[in-house]
This record gives structure tokens, C-alpha cells and sequence, in this order.
């Protein structure tokens, strides 16, 4: 089904362009985004993009910041949730785990329940025209990228992870959500049922929490 035409006030064609953009990717991801499709979408000739996009790189790039915000807001409401559940009792360390777990199931939801937006979000860090890899956007850590970070800060200051074992430790989290969230989007996993997905992602997340916090909890069991 074809998006539907944007409607947008004068001065407003900037957003109505990553609208309208958002619209396409959402259903078929970034890969069919084409400059003639996102304009007509808008109501607008290809010529009129250019009053505020370079080219169509820099408005696919607009889209994918867009995107890749949607991503961290379902990955805080996700967090949130979890927080709003847990045991009040389990203290600090309870609670930043419970963030850390936020993260990833966020992460994984979103990218399940919106495989376009997904791999639209992910094009910030993939390599710029110049060819140059990053994992930042205008000097800024993608939002998502900063909950990661954010929650191994908070397990490392609760104790559940060391200084030593802190350090890098964003490489293996992430490596092992988004490896499992590719699988469900388009690898091996994508026809499965959603309940499946979940249950599966969930002890994806669960198992690289366990993973990366076990050396504080084998050398709390050893004290007398």
C-alpha cells in the first residue's frame, strides 16, 4: 500500500520530506527509498527536496536520526516498564540490571515490531559518503547507543560488573541483541511466531547479562 500524500503548511516541507520518507521505510525499509517516491509522497516535485536536503543521502540520513529516536524511546518505555515491575527491594544492583535488561528487550521489540524503521535507524552508523565509519552522528552518541552505555555505567557503580570487566563491555551486549535482532528481522528466524521471538530474544538478554556480570558474582560467593 502506498503512503499517503503529506499535507504541509509553507515552511513546513522539511519535515513533510522525512514524513514522508519515514512513511516509505517503515514499509519497505531504506533500501527502496528513492528521492521521486519520497517527494511525491510529500505532494512536491524532486526539485523542490533540494531547497533543503543536499541530495538524497543527506534526507535518508535526516529519516534514519528520526528513526533511530523512535528506537530509544521504545527502548526507555521498555526500560521504564521493567522498573515499574521490579522488586523494590533488590536495591541498586536489582534495579541496574533491570535497566540493562530495558535495553535490550527494547532493542529487540523494536526492531521485531518495526523491521523498516529497524534498519532505516541503523544507517547512522553505517559508513557516510566519504566512506568514513562511525558510530556517531554530528559528534553525538546515537541515543540508543548512550542507553547501553548508560545502563553498564549504572551496573558498574552498583557493583554488578567490575571497573575491569565494565570496560568494553557495550561490544558483547550489543553484538549479541542486535545479532539476534538481524536473525529475527531477516535471517534464519523471520518467520517465526511472534510469542517465539520474544521468548527467545528474552533469554538472548538474559544470558549476556548473566555473561558479563558473573565474575562479581563468583567472587561475592567466595567471601566468607
Amino acid at each position: 500500500m502506498s503512503p499517503q500524500v503529506t499535507s504541509y503548511h509553507h515552511g513546513d516541507l522539511r519535515p513533510a520530506l522525512i514524513d514522508a520518507a519515514l512513511d516509505l521505510a517503515r514499509e519497505g525499509g531504506p533500501g527502496g527509498l528513492r528521492l521521486r517516491e519520497i517527494t511525491r509522497a510529500a505532494g512536491v516535485t524532486p526539485n523542490a527536496a533540494y531547497r533543503h536536503f543536499e541530495d538524497l543521502d543527506a534526507l535518508v540520513l535526516a529519516a534514519a536520526q528520526v528513526a533511530q529516536h523512535r528506537l530509544a524511546a521504545a527502548m526507555r518505555e521498555q526500560i521504564d516498564a521493567l522498573l515499574a515491575d521490579a522488586d523494590a527491594d533488590a536495591g541498586a544492583a536489582g534495579a541496574a540490571v533491570t535497566r540493562l535488561r530495558g535495553v535490550g528487550l527494547g532493542y529487540i521489540h523494536f526492531a521485531i515490531a518495526e523491521p523498516g524503521w529497524f534498519e532505516l535507524a541503523l544507517l547512522t552508523f553505517d559508513q557516510h559518503a566519504s566512506g568514513e565509519p562511525t558510530v556517531t552522528v554530528d559528534a553525538q552518541v546515537p541515543p540508543p547507543f548512550q542507553l547501553l552505555l548508560d545502563a553498564l555505567d549504572d551496573m558498574a557503580a552498583a557493583s554488578v560488573l567490575t571497573p575491569q570487566e565494565r570496560v568494553d563491555a557495550e561490544w558483547p551486549c550489543w553484538s549479541a541483541v542486535h545479532g539476534f535482532a538481524d536473525m529475527a528481522t531477516r535471517g534464519p528466524l523471520k518467520h517465526q511466531a511472534p510469542e517465539v521471538l520474544s521468548a527467545l530474544g528474552a533469554h538472548v538478554v538474559d544470558r549476556i547479562i548473566a555473561g558479563i556480570s558473573q565474575p562479581v558474582a563468583a567472587s561475592e560467593s567466595a567471601e566468607p
